[in-house]
């Protein structure tokens, strides 16, 4: 069996170590993309191991909050752990949103360890021709 080590991937472990798991008082962050696609914006979570009633989102103003827990499995009396590297503990990340979404219609859907999140563009925000009216006469000014 090939093993290969990344020094980056130990530092990353010991410094978990160190912390310990993230706790709701101070959690850890979550990894995420965000694009625009069309009209929306989407915001990709990952959070493998996490069941959908562990995640919490919450809008306020524009400051959008998505937190999640992961919790441990249950285990048996008898099983002794040999080896842990994936985290526990509570997750966070915080994304201020522009004034131009539309945050009363947040789509969010969650499927293989993916919280997905869909934010509209706002209708005043989406770009629209403006008509130039032609005007039937001139008026002067007289001072």
């Amino acid at each position: 069996m090939l093993m290969r080590t990344d020094p980056f991937r130990e530092l990353d472990r010991l410094a978990q170590q160190l912390t310990g798991p993230g706790t709701w008082s101070r959690p850890s962050a979550m990894p995420m993309d965000a694009y625009r696609e069309g009209d929306e914006y989407v915001v990709s979570f990952d959070l493998p191991g996490v069941t959908a009633d562990a995640i919490d989102i919450d809008v306020e103003r524009n400051m959008l909050t998505v937190k999640a827990e992961r919790r441990p499995a249950a285990k048996a009396d008898d099983v002794q752990m040999e080896l842990s590297e994936r985290p526990l503990g509570v997750f966070s990340r915080q994304i201020v949103l522009a004034d131009t979404l539309d945050t009363e219609h947040i789509k969010a859907d969650y499927d293989a360890g993916v919280l997905t999140l869909r934010i509209p563009i706002a209708e005043r925000a989406k770009p629209r021709k403006v008509s130039i009216g032609v005007g039937t006469g001139h008026k002067e000014i007289a001072g």
